[in-house]
């Protein structure tokens, strides 16, 4: 939430600024103490030239990751704003399990300072959908939050709805790749409503964390097949423990 800074005196007065993971006192209401920032994981370069996963120091630009290597991805880039390690975390259940909205400007920013230089007016942010059971219960979808920031900042289009999740899937944790698909079969589409605004378009897709990619596949996939040209990803926290000792 934007205090307008007139405010900003009474407001800390009455709610005095926190670090909203530790309680430590801050000099504003937004943000994070200085421990906490420390404890985030920040990716940097070099990184893969097509899906950005950090790589040793030295690699020379251009290169590509193994997991690229071996199949080049649809997507055309990930913008992560941290690797997920404990402190990212806890912000992700904060925001969408706690309902701490007001975490999503300040996840949004660091997704925004990894986003592509070309990101603006022009494209269209469309964020990963939830089912609307799911919707309803959690009463919101945290995607969306970050993605209307990320909008915000950008100067492109929100398209809240470019994507509907047609059924429920259960949890991918812990299933395969083939199952994942299964899984996953037909649950993301083209809100047709939308159809002919997303061909021919550079899509911002949003997510909050990136684990196995099989839902971010999917929905890449369809909006590939529904005609869109370019496909940047964009997370708050991507899993890759295998390199979080190079952030």
């Amino acid at each position: 939430m934007q205090v307008h800074p007139l405010l900003a005196p009474v407001v800390d007065l009455v709610f005095p600024p926190r670090c909203p993971l530790c309680g430590a006192g801050l000099a504003a209401q937004t943000g994070l103490c200085a421990e906490c920032w420390g404890g985030l994981a920040v990716p940097g370069e070099p990184s893969c030239a097509a899906c950005q996963r950090p790589l040793e120091a030295g690699t020379s630009a251009g290169t590509l990751c193994a997991p690229c290597l071996r199949q080049r991805p649809r997507h055309d880039g990930i913008a992560a704003g941290t690797l997920y390690n404990d402190t990212s975390r806890r912000l992700v259940l904060a925001l969408k399990h706690g309902h701490r909205i007001a975490l999503a400007p300040l996840l949004a920013r660091l997704i925004a300072a990894q986003l592509p230089e070309d990101i603006g007016p022009g494209w269209l942010v469309v964020p990963v959908p939830l089912h609307r059971w799911r919707l309803w219960s959690r009463g919101f979808n945290q995607s969306a939050l970050l993605a209307r920031e990320l909008a915000q900042r950008s100067g492109a289009e929100l398209v809240v709805d470019g994507l509907i999740r047609a059924k429920r899937t259960p949890p991918l944790g812990g299933l395969g790749r083939n199952a994942r698909a299964r899984a996953l079969s037909g649950a993301i589409q083209l809100n047709p409503r939308r159809a002919d605004q997303l061909k021919k378009a550079k899509v911002l897709l949003v997510d909050d964390v990136l684990t196995s990619g099989a839902t971010s596949d999917a929905c890449i996939s369809v909006l590939k097949r529904g005609g869109a040209e370019r496909v940047v990803l964009a997370c708050f926290a991507r899993v890759l423990d295998e390199a979080l000792h190079l952030a």
